[in-house]
């Protein structure tokens, strides 16, 4: 289903040379939860095409960094950003933090990762939560305790159950469905605020 809807949102994001328009959906989560701080070292799980790279880029400046992987070609537009890599890996491939150049875990795990669509809205639900409970899964791996973190979810009863089993694994939970989503998109946000990592 892929289809674009030249809005305002998607002009914005041209005009201001963001490689998509979900670059507003993070601001404004990052605004009002304070997700992101200068210096920090961040995850961008399915980071393609790389908007909310570039937003996090901007956003931990020179002496933060952002580590970026997909499972699709890497971007090369974001290579040119200095203290951002992007990585073509899977993230179950993934057996340490050296393989990201990292020696320490990440202060914020961001995703804005989603399911290839079918327009068939169960089969979508349940490829999206799929996705949800890997990252949750891999979450203890990379994410540093009393960290951040932002994933996109395709709302769902089974989902909106799974989630609340996963509270307690952060100090705040919230979501969100920011301004820019769709009107006619059922996803939403969630945002975690200081891991536990018990």
């Amino acid at each position: 289903m892929g289809f674009k809807v030249k809005d305002h949102y998607y002009n914005k994001a041209k005009k201001e040379n963001y490689l998509a328009r979900s670059i507003y959906k993070l601001e404004e989560i990052d605004q009002k939860y304070k997700i992101l701080t200068k210096g920090d070292k961040v995850f961008d799980l399915g980071y393609h095409p790389g908007s909310w790279t570039q937003y996090t880029a901007k956003k931990v400046g020179d002496k933060g960094r952002v580590i970026g992987i997909d499972i699709k070609e890497v971007n090369q537009k974001l290579n040119t950003i200095s203290n951002v890599t992007v990585y073509e890996k899977d993230v179950n491939d993934v057996k340490n933090l050296e393989e990201l150049g990292m020696q320490d875990k990440f202060d914020a795990l961001i995703s804005d990762m989603a399911p290839n669509t079918t327009g068939i809205k169960s089969v979508d639900q349940t490829r999206s939560l799929q996705l949800v409970e890997m990252v949750f899964y891999h979450l203890p791996n990379f994410l540093k305790e009393g960290g951040n973190f932002v994933i996109k979810v395709f709302d769902s009863n089974d989902a909106q159950q799974y989630l609340k089993q996963q509270r307690h694994m952060f100090e705040k939970f919230h979501f969100l469905k920011p301004k820019s989503t769709r009107s006619v998109s059922k996803e939403f946000f969630v945002i975690g605020i200081g891991f536990k990592n018990e």
